[in-house]
């Protein structure tokens, strides 16, 4: 089934362009696990209770980090430091590291943080500056190695503290939550590059400046349409939906295996108007929409009104 309906309303020739079956969001994904995990106040009253010695012990954790990745011959290699670490690699990764664990110890559960892991993710599946794929056993590894880590570090500085088991719990909780979003990110990112083709994407106009970038490539199957683009940039570029896509409900009544009917509610994002986008130099909206196929030399491009 198509993720998305193009809908053609009588305004003129311009057609409504209608989004379905997006991933969710960094910050839905953040507030869903937040919910399912039962993060809350008692978990943050024991954990501030264990922040200062884990912080006084950062600069501890970060070093045996890569340390402990640089004697793994596995990580060693991927990271390509099979004949020691490159100074300059390792500092931009420990730095990365650093200010991950002081917004994680500073308890920061924004979404912008949230969206801060998702782009972690990206950059673990080779989207980042230095293209190395880190598969995602090994940072699930790392985040289990950290909460190991403040158990450690806990039982040696506060021995016997009755807030520290329960402080472990919630730290393990939020760790998880950090594993899940990254884990969203690379996947995003790995959905991008498959395909047996790809198709260049050219952003113009203040969306620019959102995605940091005016031009990328998307990889798409044999027979994809521009539905498929769209969906693999909005899933890549969460931060982009604000910006192009209004958010609708849309309920219905569906029926069960045995025929029992329940209304469902479906999340629908529309393209708002003004927004053009253009398949070889030719608006959607003229030219079939999003369900008009994408061929190897095809190019994509993305409008904001006004242009």
């Amino acid at each position: 089934m198509d993720p998305f309906a193009n809908i053609k309303q009588t305004t003129g020739q311009v057609a409504v362009h209608r989004l379905s079956d997006l991933m969710p969001s960094p910050a839905e994904e953040w507030q869903r696990m937040k919910t399912f995990l039962a993060l809350g106040q008692a978990d943050f009253d024991t954990m501030v209770q264990t922040i200062e010695p884990l912080f006084r012990r950062g600069y501890e954790l970060v070093v045996g980090a890569y340390d402990h990745l640089l004697q793994n011959r596995e990580t060693a290699i991927i990271l390509g430091w099979e004949k020691g670490a490159d100074e300059a690699h390792l500092s931009e990764r420990r730095r990365f590291f650093s200010v991950w664990l002081a917004r994680t110890l500073g308890m920061d559960f924004s979404d912008d943080f949230a969206l801060y892991l998702f782009q972690a993710g990206k950059i673990h599946a080779a989207h980042g500056p230095r293209r190395i794929h880190v598969p995602e056993v090994f940072v699930a590894g790392s985040i289990s190695l950290v909460n190991a880590t403040f158990a450690r570090f806990l039982a040696e500085d506060m021995p016997s503290h009755p807030a520290v088991p329960t402080a472990l719990a919630g730290w393990n909780k939020v760790l998880t939550m950090h594993q899940h979003l990254m884990t969203h990110g690379y996947h995003a990112a790995l959905q991008l590059d498959s395909g047996e083709f790809s198709v260049p994407l050219q952003m113009f106009g203040r969306m620019r400046d959102i995605v940091g970038r005016h031009e990328m490539r998307v990889r798409l199957p044999e027979g994809a349409t521009m539905a498929t683009v769209l969906k693999k940039f909005f899933d890549y570029f969460p931060e982009a939906r604000a910006e192009v896509l209004d958010l609708e409900w849309e309920g219905g009544e569906r029926f069960d295996s045995t025929g029992i009917p329940w209304f469902e509610a479906e999340k629908i994002y529309r393209v708002k108007p003004m927004w053009r986008v253009l398949l070889n130099g030719k608006d959607l909206d003229y030219i079939g929409g999003v369900t008009v196929e994408v061929h190897p030399g095809d190019e994509v491009s993305i409008y904001p009104p006004g242009r």
